[in-house]
């Protein structure tokens, strides 16, 4: 109850180095009580604000507490992570004395788990860490932990050697350790055959026990007792040290009942008190808030009312201003949407009647390239027929006159013209198709455009100034370079392009 009211004035006072200095006590106190659960919680929060101030070696002494406390509470694991981190921080700040008591820590923990070698060299190690610091009484637990290895795997004149010297290093205050290392080698004589050793031992430790009214270690020693007159066979003598450990037991039992009870009742009791102390300061901060919010609230309201009036007269005149422009903003804005739509009719208007005329101009056009070429065409066969006579120089010349006709038909002006008018009818095909079939040549686009406007194969050979045959040749080719398969329409293939 002390520690709790420490920790509430540290608490208050907002000093953290006495918060974590607090919870720290307060769990080392319940795990000696052997309530490890409040023990691990409190020193789990003294962990948190020691990590937040950064307080190293303070942080290792708890790390090494908690891990003793997860060990005790069988949790082997966090108690190893415990002191894994601890051994970590001496390490970086060179703390020996700290580096060795927690290889004592862990290698206690091996020895309780069973793992003797690997408990054996961590008690070495901080054996060898200890040596340097001129510290007995920290220096006589690792050789009492040496001594309890050796003892267990049966190097009887070693664990013999340590308890000694453990007890020679222990301080004279220290009487429980003193009694605990005296039956500890009571402990040796028994079990390598000297029971006349053994007993004075025994013996020893029970007037010392007696003398500090210490339950516990007068239990052990009258347990060994009469496990060393068993071996005597004086079986009498081993029968009454049994029960007397046997009635001690029981009320060890009762005293650890009682007390865990009567801990139980006062952490209630505290748990109890802090919340009613807690709540009346709830109450209080409540209607400090609440009478504070009742004024602000009624100030607040008056002003409110004021501002809401004033505003909503100016709101009210806003209003009105922006209803009036917006109505002349809207006006204004259906005029010249209006006159936009009535300028898009006619401009479409004007793009249909141009399309239009352009598409008269193109048949006209192309009409006229048939008419005229068809009128080559019967001139040139007629010529051919005057060929077949025998004058010569009248054939020569005659020759020459149907070189020109069939010149006319390749680099005739008329077809820059169609292809113009073409371009505007079809803007897109000539650039869409060349994009794709960038090798084809300017017959083979002659003859796409006029499978484009669907002629007939008479009036395409007619404009080209060929013959069907070579019409046929002509459109195998373009087959060929627009990679079409068997089947597949040409003259649907070139529809496709500038739609």
């Amino acid at each position: 109850m002390r520690l709790n009211r420490q920790l509430a004035q540290a608490t208050q006072r907002g000093d953290l180095s006495g918060q974590a200095d607090k919870q720290q006590q307060l769990g080392l106190l319940l795990y000696h009580q052997g309530n490890y659960a409040s023990g691990i919680r409190h020193l789990l929060q003294a962990q948190n604000i020691l990590r937040r101030t950064d307080q190293a070696d303070r942080l290792a002494e708890n790390l090494n507490q908690l891990g003793t406390v997860y060990y005790y509470n069988r949790q082997p694991r966090l108690a190893r992570r415990q002191f894994d981190e601890a051994e970590d921080i001496y390490q970086r700040t060179q703390n020996w004395l700290g580096l060795a008591q927690t290889y004592g820590n862990i290698g206690h923990l091996y020895e309780k788990e069973g793992d003797l070698p690997t408990a054996l060299h961590y008690q070495h190690r901080a054996l060898a860490q200890h040596r340097g610091t001129r510290q007995p009484a920290s220096l006589a637990v690792i050789y009492e932990n040496l001594g309890s290895i050796y003892e267990d795997q049966a190097r009887y004149d070693s664990a013999r050697f340590y308890y000694q010297s453990a007890l020679r290093l222990l301080p004279s205050a220290d009487r429980s350790g003193q009694i605990g290392l005296i039956n500890n080698l009571g402990d040796i004589y028994r079990k390598t055959g000297q029971y006349t050793p053994a007993l004075q031992q025994y013996r020893q430790s029970v007037r010392q026990a007696r003398q500090l009214n210490d339950k516990y270690q007068l239990n052990g020693a009258y347990r060994d007792m009469g496990k060393t007159f068993q071996l005597l066979a004086q079986h009498d003598s081993a029968y009454h040290y049994f029960e007397a450990s046997h009635d001690l037991t029981d009320t060890l039992y009762a005293i650890e009942t009682n007390r865990q009870i009567a801990l139980m009742q006062t952490l209630h009791d505290v748990e109890r008190k802090d919340n009613q102390i807690a709540q009346l300061h709830d109450r209080e901060r409540l209607n400090v808030l609440i009478t504070g919010g009742t004024i602000a609230g009624l100030l607040l309201t008056g002003g409110l009312a004021l501002v809401i009036i004033s505003r909503q007269r100016l709101k009210i005149r806003t209003e009105a201003a922006r209803s009036q422009q917006a109505t002349q903003i809207y006006q204004t804005q259906r005029d010249l949407m209006e006159a936009e739509l009535t300028n898009k009719q006619l401009s479409e208007e004007n793009l249909r009647y141009q399309l239009q005329l352009k598409g008269q101009q193109l048949t006209s056009h192309t009409l006229h390239l048939i008419q005229k070429n068809q009128v080559l065409d019967d001139l040139r066969a007629d010529l051919n027929t005057l060929l077949s006579d025998d004058k010569r120089d009248q054939r020569r010349q005659l020759k020459q006159v149907v070189q020109k006709i069939g010149q006319s038909f390749s680099h005739d002006k008329n077809w820059d013209d169609f292809r113009a008018t073409f371009d505007q009818v079809h803007p897109r095909f000539m650039a869409d198709l060349l994009r794709q079939h960038p090798d084809l040549t300017s017959a083979e686009l002659r003859l796409a455009a006029l499978l484009r406007m669907n002629m007939t194969s008479a009036d395409t050979a007619t404009l080209l100034g060929i013959s069907a045959d070579s019409l046929r040749v002509s459109r195998y080719r373009l087959r060929k370079k627009l990679e079409l398969g068997e089947g597949e329409s040409l003259s649907a293939f070139v529809q496709r392009f500038g739609s």
